[in-house]
């Protein structure tokens, strides 16, 4: 809908509001009432002149009349009422209801808006529950303690005399479990409680890595002018707290520069600028791989994308098993921190067909989908040899469509994160029943 679709209902809304007949506005800006009738019931455009002489009126800005300022209102009323089945008479007044009641309208905007973020906590949650090694050797390591405990005290209980030497035996078992146990569940709701961990390294590295790219926008400019070490970006990061972390973040620096020297910061906006975003142009024009160009193009700074007219793009890389080796997250789109991502993805479609460039518009599944334009590559990272496995890593740039910008696209793939919370019921990759749909 234009921003302008509402002019007349918020120029009903502020004469309202003043107190004023429509015969007294129409008045006093010169034109009938009959007119101005149809102006407030949208069925007249409104010229600069008349415009200005009615927020003068109205003592309000040209502005406040034009702009949708409410857009946020009515986005989230509307995902409101159809998560709610509403019927579609009701949806098409909803322009009308978040005019005339933008308080109402902001309490439905803030609960829908409340939901999806709790629905994007319990994926999160049950992503960690599911596949989250750590999570998964902390509690086998209390439980066992606690097992440990549990059979030396029915010994020390059962038994009617026991030698005073295994007596303090089995004490001393006892003292060293039961240390054991607070010792990993301390650990544990430390590590349950906190996204930052320290030294102890009860994150997995890849964590660590994403929260210092996340800090740093997934760019790092000095790198982009030339610099070498890079020892000097990662030591004393916070975020870096383990070796290993420290080592995946030097070869993800290495991988940026090697990607930022073939392919230069100012010459890919320009290319941008003459061709848009086309990644197979861009390969050809530079003569670099197809994988390089997405990798690129997600990780040049906002500002830079957004002077081309392109939103934040989001990346994900992974290898030969399916294992997530890189995320850049994009707005709307969830990826699984752990385990396995929807099969559907065009990340592993391209596994089975390397050197073969993909391209697929998306719709995330459930009745607030959105549409995202998916381009996937895979390629071995090793070289070419006999009697040797070849490991490939795919590569997928996800890209966010504007509502209603790919009406002339073939039919997008409804795709989900993770089985255990798509509500795409009927798919023929589904691995397991959804725990966010009844019934499922």
């Amino acid at each position: 809908m234009p921003r302008t679709a509402l002019t007349g209902t918020r120029i009903r809304a502020r004469r309202n509001l003043r107190g004023l007949r429509q015969a007294e506005l129409a008045r006093e800006v010169g034109i009938s009432p009959s007119f101005l009738n149809l102006i407030e019931h949208n069925r007249r455009k409104v010229n600069p002149q008349l415009l200005e002489a009615l927020a003068e009126a109205l003592g309000v800005s040209a502005d406040a009349l034009i702009e949708d300022q409410d857009g946020r209102l009515i986005e989230g009323a509307r995902a409101a009422a159809q998560r709610s089945e509403a019927a579609a008479t009701e949806l098409e007044r909803i322009d009308e209801f978040t005019s005339r009641f933008p308080g109402w309208a902001k309490v439905l905007a803030e609960t829908q808006a409340r939901v999806e973020r709790l629905e994007r906590v319990i994926e999160s949650l049950n992503d960690r529950m599911t596949h989250d090694p750590y999570l998964g050797e902390a509690l086998h390591e209390i439980i066992s303690a606690v097992t440990s405990v549990q059979s030396t005290a029915s010994i020390l209980t059962d038994a009617e005399e026991i030698d005073p030497e295994w007596q303090a035996r089995f004490h001393r078992n006892i003292l060293e479990d039961s240390a054991r146990l607070a010792e990993g569940s301390v650990a544990l709701v430390n590590y349950l409680d906190t996204v930052q961990t320290d030294e102890a390294g009860l994150a997995a590295p890849l964590e660590e890595v994403e929260a210092w790219l996340t800090r740093q926008g997934f760019h790092l400019p000095e790198i982009e002018q030339g610099l070498t070490d890079m020892d000097v970006l990662v030591r004393g990061q916070v975020e870096l707290s383990s070796e290993a972390s420290r080592v995946l973040a030097q070869s993800w620096l290495a991988q940026f520069a090697a990607d930022a020297a073939v392919l230069p910061l100012e010459a890919v906006s320009d290319a941008l600028s003459d061709t848009g975003l086309a990644p197979e142009a861009l390969a050809a024009r530079f003569g670099v791989p197809f994988d390089q160009v997405l990798r690129r193009l997600a990780l040049m700074p906002e500002e830079v994308l957004q002077a081309v007219g392109l939103p934040p793009l989001g990346l994900v890389i992974c290898d030969s098993s399916g294992t997530m080796v890189f995320r850049r997250a994009v707005e709307g789109f969830r990826l699984p921190r752990f385990g396995g991502g929807c099969p559907l993805w065009p990340l592993y479609q391209a596994l089975q067909r390397p050197h073969v460039p993909l391209r697929q518009l998306l719709l995330t599944a459930g009745r607030l989908g959105r549409r995202y334009l998916a381009y996937a590559v895979a390629a071995p990272i090793t070289p070419p040899a006999f009697d040797a496995p070849s490991v490939l890593r795919a590569t997928m740039l996800i890209v966010p469509q504007p509502a209603g910008a790919a009406q002339a696209e073939p039919a997008p793939v409804p795709v989900g994160s993770s089985c255990r919370t798509c509500a795409q019921l009927e798919c023929i990759a589904r691995r397991e029943p959804s725990i966010l749909v009844t019934g499922a």
